[in-house]
Parts: C-alpha cells; structure tokens; sequence
C-alpha cells in the first residue's frame, strides 16, 4: 500500500503536496478550501509591513509555455495578515493541515519585525520571500541574489521569532548551493525553491510587453527543469528539508521533484490551469505513480536521482 506520508521538520503532512505562495492564500476561506481540495499543507500569500495595491492588469498571462506573472506583492499589511492567519489556523487545525505564512520587507531587520507580527497568530512556518524581485537590498538586488544579503536577513529572523523558518531561494543565481548553505549557517530550518525566473513576453501584434509592468516571473511547465536542477543543487549543500517548487503539474512531475531531492512539493500553476482540485489530483497521481513503479513510500523515491 502506498504511503504518502512526509514528516517537515516538527510537522507531519498526509501528503508532500503544498500550496504555494501567491496561490489562493489571499483569505483564511482559500486557504481551508486549497487543504479540503488535498493539499498537504497551505502557504498564506507573502505580506509586508503595510498594505501595498500591486501592479495594475495585466498581471499574469499564458504565453503557451507556462505563465509569466507581475502582481507586485498585493497584501492587506502585516497587522491584517496576522489577523487572516489565525482565522486560517481555526479553520485549519480541525482538517490537520499545517498553515505557512509568508513574509517580505526591505531590510533585514524590517524582515524581522514583519516575521515578529504574523508569528502572532502561531504558523508552523514562516517562509521568508527573499527572491522576490520587488524585494532587494541597498544595492538594487533580491536578498537572494547574495549569500551575506540572505544569510543577514535569515538570521535577523531567526532572532526574532521562535517559529521554524524556511526560506524561498531565487533560481537566478550563479551557486544556489552557496546561497543555501549561507541561509542554513544562519539559521534557516529549511528551504524553499524556487520562485519564478524573471522575464519578458512581448505581443508582437501589439509591438509590447503584454505585462503592465513589462517584466515578470515565469513559471509553469517552463520552469520546472530550473526548478529541478535548483533542488538537487540545493541538496547536494545543505541537509535540510526542501520544498521543491516550480512547474509541478502532475504527479509524475511531484516525483520527479523528489527524486531531485525534495522533502515536500509546493504547487501554484497547477491551480491556475487545473483549478483547486489539481492539490489533490497531484497527490492522488503520484500515489498511482508510485505504485506501478513498485515505491511503497516517499523515502524510497527520495534523493533517487543522486544515487
């Protein structure tokens, strides 16, 4: 019988299949409606400090090989979000489904203080968003583009909270391993990659960028072999849990994600082309997956593509 199973960190999911942030995570309703759906556990959309509008639409796009996003960190403010969560972990808790938060800010120690307000409502997880383009440093870059910028931010809120933390990695680096290995010397608990890949699609019949804000991360099946060999880079590094995250699709993509190294999946493009639905749906695949291929449980599958 096929066991799916996982254990990240102190948490045990039924499934390895989460929620990614930016997906659903705007209202504890979404939330708890993504975990009745079969996610494993569910990521709350990244909140900074204060409110913030986003980009005006278009903001995301199918450009045929995945989808290419600009929505600029919309959120209703640290305060709002604390709020959202604990409503969120009151509808939650009864079904076991672990809730993540997610934060953002401008410096290490404004991270600090974002992370301090939404552990008020007690996640089990703080993921800190350091890739985000729309989030960088004094010098114009994403914290995650720097292995000192991403260790600094990580251990300003490791400090801070007493919440376990995982932080969200950018593919477009030269070493993702170093940057990993940075963050976990700081404090990290575990890893999340990765977000989208920065970039450009054009209406050619328009003559412009059919994003209001021109630029935009890629994701969707385009991504998924960055993503793969951003996990099995990362865990070569470092040995702790990762959260695989970009292009899984099906459940034979989630395997695959496993195979590369990662503990648990997390799922966003999915639900844009499959609905909701697709969190359990993948989970349902890769059980079947796993069976005709003679895997009893996830571990089996772990780490394979290293051996």
């Amino acid at each position: 019988m096929t066991d799916l199973t996982c254990h990240l960190l102190h948490l045990r999911l039924r499934n390895p299949v989460i929620l990614a942030s930016g997906v659903l995570g705007t209202s504890a309703a979404l939330l708890r409606r993504a975990a009745e759906a079969g996610a494993g556990a569910v990521t709350a959309k990244s909140c900074g400090p204060v409110p913030r509008a986003g980009h005006p639409n278009p903001i995301a796009v199918d450009w045929g090989g995945g989808l290419i996003n600009a929505v600029g960190l919309t959120n209703p403010g640290a305060e709002e979000e604390a709020r959202l969560l604990a409503q969120a972990r009151a509808l939650l808790d009864p079904l076991g489904v672990p809730l993540i938060a997610s934060v953002f800010d401008g410096s290490p120690a404004e991270f600090a203080q974002v992370a301090r307000t939404v552990a008020t409502a007690r996640p089990h997880l703080i993921e800190l968003n350091i890739s985000c383009p729309n989030v960088h440093d004094e010098f114009g870059a994403p914290f995650a583009a720097s292995a000192r910028a991403a260790a600094e931010v990580t251990a300003a809120v490791k400090s801070a909270v007493d919440i376990p933390l995982t932080v969200k990695l950018a593919p477009n680096v030269p070493d993702i391993g170093r940057i990993a290995a940075a963050v976990v010397e700081a404090g990290a608990d575990a890893i999340t990659a990765v977000n989208t890949m920065p970039g450009l699609v054009i209406d050619a019949a328009a003559g412009r960028p059919v994003l209001s804000n021109r630029v935009g991360g890629i994701s969707g099946p385009a991504l998924k072999p960055i993503a793969l060999r951003c996990v099995y880079e990362i865990a070569q590094a470092v040995h702790v849990p990762i959260i695989g995250t970009g292009g899984v699709l099906t459940g034979r993509d989630a395997a695959e994600m496993i195979m590369a190294g990662a503990t648990a999946v997390g799922v966003g493009s999915a639900v844009w082309y499959r609905g909701v639905a697709a969190l359990g749906e993948i989970a349902a695949e890769l059980a079947a997956f796993m069976a005709a291929e003679g895997y009893a449980t996830l571990e089996e599958m772990r780490g394979l593509a290293h051996r």
